[in-house]
């Protein structure tokens, strides 16, 4: 299959991954519901402003929608979260998982990291 055929089917499974019409895609990308067609067809080549704006969209890596791999997080994004107690990566997810002023905060926080770290052992 060439690559432009094969760039077309991954836009394709991304938009009906989520149920998306072309038309409906479109004004998300700033783009036209006929190019897009064209696009999902291997008949035109998205300029690149347009597959990023897709990547972004879809939550995907660039070498996913190239077909460079088959996980839509691609090789860039693999990332592996420390579960130990004091892993400062663990710290700040906990962090952002919380609403700042809540009265419970802390001690939600804490209870949340000792289950994950307990969880590890």
């Amino acid at each position: 299959m060439s690559l432009l055929k094969e760039l077309g089917k991954r836009l394709r499974v991304l938009r009906e991954s989520v149920a998306l019409s072309q038309a409906k895609l479109a004004p998300e990308l700033g783009t036209t519901q006929s190019s897009i067609n064209r696009y999902e067809n291997g008949q035109a080549a998205p300029p690149i402003d347009l597959l990023r704006k897709y990547a972004d969209y879809f939550d995907v890596s660039m070498d996913y929608i190239f077909a460079r791999c088959d996980n839509p997080r691609g090789k860039l994004y693999e990332s592996k979260l420390s579960m130990t107690s004091g892993s400062p990566e663990l710290r700040d997810f906990i962090e952002i998982c919380f609403e700042p002023g809540s009265p419970m905060n802390e001690r939600l926080k804490e209870s949340l990291f000792q289950m994950m770290t307990e969880g590890k052992k």
